[in-house]
């Protein structure tokens, strides 16, 4: 084996890496290889890349304007109201998550009856907001004829459980916080669902129902994370509640709730 070979992560004598199939399998980081105590140059250079795109994911700021023409593109006819956490800026948010989790003070929302409200959470990446927030809830509404949905508010600085004080400012039955979840070495534009039934501030996070991951085509597809999330807000509509006495198991889900 060569010097180059080994900086390169390749192994066999041809230079042919047979680790080739199982990393192209998987987006996790696996069969890195060795180069001597350390990992090989290639790889290396793979992590660091990835570590940067992750901190520009955290700290990319949340455009509203874009969101605003991806959820018309996307066939959305709601209105798009705005609000912001007591976080000031993306450096205090990152440093007291408390914060993100309170509606700035004098925030005021329209008050109604809906039942359901869905709240866009820049979270931890506005990334995942901007690329995939305006698919998934296009892919929502488009399964809940009947439904009354409160307009959509799009949160600055916003933690999941912001949600809640929002929800119970509309009149809404439920709030669905759609959040760009944390990056990862391999998923900087996650976005996660939160389902919470009765929102209002001091709700536990075993309270909440969570749909993870979606990123199609890496993650869930938006057409399969709407099933879901319908589903579940179906059976919390029935049940009256949401968290760890509502599964998405199917046989958990009470009669027609699928």
């Amino acid at each position: 084996m060569t010097a180059s070979s080994r900086r390169n992560g390749h192994f066999g004598g041809s230079g042919d890496d047979p680790w080739a199939v199982l990393r192209n399998a998987t987006r996790a980081r696996v069969a890195l290889g060795r180069a001597g105590d350390g990992l090989p140059t290639a790889r290396e250079l793979e992590f660091r890349a990835a570590h940067a795109v992750a901190r520009d994911a955290v700290h990319t700021a949340l455009d509203a304007e874009r969101v605003r023409e991806a959820l018309r593109a996307a066939g959305v006819g709601l209105d798009l109201l705005e609000v912001r956490s007591q976080a000031p800026d993306r450096a205090t948010y990152l440093q007291r998550p408390d914060l993100g989790r309170r509606l700035a003070d004098g925030t005021r929302l329209p008050g109604g009856e809906y039942d359901v409200a869905l709240v866009l959470a820049d979270g931890l990446s506005p990334r995942a907001v901007h690329e995939h927030a305006a698919g998934t809830v296009a892919a929502v509404l488009a399964r809940l004829p009947g439904w009354s949905v409160a307009p959509i508010v799009l949160a600055h600085q916003a933690r999941v459980a912001l949600g809640d004080p929002v929800g119970q400012a509309l009149g809404a039955g439920i709030v669905v916080v759609v959040v760009g979840e944390r990056p990862g070495l391999s998923s900087a534009d996650s976005l996660g669902l939160y389902l919470t039934h009765g929102p209002r501030p001091g709700r536990a996070d075993s309270e909440r129902n969570c749909i993870s991951n979606v990123r199609p085509p890496h993650g869930l597809g938006y057409a399969q994370a709407a099933d879901t999330l319908v589903a579940l807000l179906q059976a919390s509509r029935q049940l009256g509640a949401s968290g760890v006495v509502l599964k998405d198991e199917g046989a958990a889900l009470p009669p027609g709730a699928g």
